[in-house]
């Protein structure tokens, strides 16, 4: 942020302040300050300055006032290359990536040339999300020009053209070591980028034959393969990693934390962590993230308590991340000792950290909470609306839900994606089919771009329960995507609701060939049968299921602040022999009472 001093002391000139100001005015982030230095540039008739005015386009890309950024851009006469960049990157900066593609086929046609650091910013705004085939052919073009302008040779640009291939999927990480492969020079950034390209997409033996062929290798270069094996879940392969470092920074301590966490291995995790020379915010959200999404209240506020004391106050980040890790667990008690210290600090402010907030008491079942935190927002974003409609549709508090949608035109929030999956889903759990149809008539009519495989899911799961059987299956027709095996399942148990055999039978062949070793849909089937009389059916399901894998279902409870989890037939918990045994004393009380298990009917 650049600031302008009221009074300038005796001893520096107006003068002089002002050119310090100019120095940094490119970093200025308060747009009333950056105003007050453009009334001066203008006064002082130096706004044409080729100095002065990229400074000011790339300040005001930085506050997102790209009409005033292009402004300025419109009034110099002459633009040079250096002006182009600076605005190509200014949109690119604020996610125009239309717009930085045409100011640079605009820049061609001026009779201009780009330079070496056209591309690599051309590039970055190639990595606008997006289907991976239309990427790749953006990169594609670009690529051409690169070699037909003869900028390979350039180390920067190639090194750029290797990073933005690598995000482009398979077909991309192919042009990238083809890239890699042609270059005629290669610096240690080449070598860490095409190992972090396969890292992305999972090849893990592609990047450590690199990794083990490189001349020169920095902290990137081990932390990078660290993060591949951790990715991986090979800790056995990351520890040994970890073990020949020559050197380790607060990265590599703390991806090993996080890798320990992610696998389960509290004690580990927390040999490590309690092992590392330094410390900063983010191993300790990473340790107390962990414990806390293994269930353990006790741990995870303890070692919040450490952190304080240890004189580092959480950002909103690290709030961020316990809440999600509470709300994934279900960890009640310790969402609600973090909100304590939110309430008395700024981030009761924080829009992300509300955010968070409502997400975990939604999750937890705590919806008057959620609605508190909501209410007291002074400032909400879609994201906001969407958390407590999701939570509100989540429990089947569907009236309130649809009544929370109405209220946002008003407030002038603009409903996306996410915001009418939860409507839907509200029709769906109320059995509003009616309703369900008109919402979904108004986003294919006012929201198409917005139009997702969820919608289609939610309509196929509402008509299914409304019986509307023939046309859920129809609407699954019509989807302008494949439809996935979440599709199908939705609506196989829509025939075992509605006991329709004939239309089951169809459902299960397109599951089995999307999911071959899924035995949930083949339980289904079997039981759909069941309900029918078909017994033979039932048979024939049964035999198939023999050979298919069913990933067993898990129960938890919260206790004395920690979560506890139980699969069937599970052994795993420290106190096992003690539950069993306290289940079959129930068992033999119910039976002296007269309870006779239904099996036995």
């Amino acid at each position: 942020m650049c600031t302008t001093s009221c009074r300038a002391p005796t001893w520096v000139s107006s003068r002089r302040l002002f050119e310090q100001t100019l120095m940094d005015l490119q970093k200025c982030s308060n747009l009333k300050h950056l105003k007050e230095m453009q009334a001066q540039i203008m006064k002082a008739n130096i706004h044409q300055d080729p100095f002065v005015a990229p400074k000011l386009i790339s300040a005001f890309s930085i506050c997102h006032q790209m009409p005033l950024a292009v402004k300025i851009f419109n009034q110099i006469q002459e633009p040079n290359v250096h002006l182009y960049n600076t605005l190509i990157r200014a949109f690119a900066h604020n996610s125009q990536y239309s717009a930085a593609f045409s100011t640079f086929f605009d820049l061609q046609e001026n009779v201009l040339f780009p330079d070496n650091f056209t591309y690599p910013i051309l590039l970055k705004a190639c990595c606008s999300g997006g289907p991976n085939h239309l990427l790749l052919r953006q990169v594609q073009m670009i690529h051409t020009h690169i070699e037909k302008f003869g900028f390979c040779s350039d180390i920067f640009v190639p090194n750029s053209l290797i990073d933005t291939y690598s995000k482009c999927g398979k077909l991309g990480i192919v042009s990238a070591k083809k890239v890699f492969d042609s270059m005629p020079e290669i610096d240690t950034v080449s070598w860490n980028s095409m190992i972090t390209g396969f890292i992305k997409l999972g090849h893990l033996e592609d990047a450590h034959k690199l990794f083990d062929r490189m001349p020169h290798r920095d902290m990137v270069s081990w932390n990078s393969m660290l993060d591949g094996f951790v990715k991986a879940g090979d800790m056995n392969s990351a520890f040994q990693l970890f073990q020949t470092m020559p050197d380790r920074n607060i990265v590599s301590w703390s991806t090993m934390v996080w890798g320990y966490c992610k696998i389960g291995d509290m004690d580990m995790a927390k040999f490590l962590f309690e092992k590392m020379p330094v410390k900063n915010l983010v191993p300790w959200t990473i340790i107390i993230s962990g414990y806390a999404e293994k269930g353990c209240a006790k741990e995870a506020f303890s070692l919040y308590d450490r952190m304080e004391r240890a004189g580092l106050r959480p950002d909103d980040a690290t709030l961020i991340s316990i809440l999600a890790a509470c709300a994934e667990s279900g960890l009640f008690s310790l969402g609600k000792k973090i909100h304590l210290k939110i309430k008395r600090s700024k981030f009761r402010h924080s829009i992300q950290v509300c955010n968070a907030l409502i997400d975990m008491y939604a999750k937890c079942g705590d919806l008057a909470d959620a609605s508190s935190v909501f209410e007291e927002m002074t400032e909400r974003n879609v994201v906001t609306w969407n958390t407590l409609l999701q939570g509100l549709a989540m429990h089947g508090n569907c009236e309130r839900a649809l009544s929370f949608f109405s209220r946002m035109p008003r407030e002038g929030i603009e409903p996306d994606g996410v915001t009418f999956v939860s409507v839907l889903s509200s029709c769906s759990h109320a059995g509003l089919v009616d309703e369900g149809r008109h919402y979904f008539s108004l986003l294919k009519k006012n929201y198409g771009n917005a139009l997702q495989v969820e919608h289609y899911g939610c309509m196929v799961d509402l008509l299914g329960r409304g019986g509307h059987l023939k046309e859920a299956f129809q609407l699954i027709k019509t989807m302008p995507m494949e439809p996935n095996a979440i599709i199908w399942g939705t609506l196989l148990g829509a025939c075992r609701m509605h006991s329709n055999v004939e239309l089951a039978e169809e459902v299960v062949d397109r599951l089995v060939q999307l999911e071959p070793k899924d035995a949930g849909s083949l339980a289904i089937f079997s039981n759909i049968y069941a309900a029918a009389g078909d017994w033979d059916g039932v048979a024939k399901v049964r035999s198939k299921m023999r050979d298919v894998y069913k990933q067993p279902g898990a129960s938890s409870i919260e206790i004395d602040d920690e979560v506890h989890e139980f699969r069937i037939s599970d052994t795993a918990h420290p106190e096992s022999s003690r539950i069993y045994h306290m289940v079959d004393r129930l068992k033999q009380h119910l039976e002296q009472v007269g309870y006779v298990h239904r099996a036995h009917c």
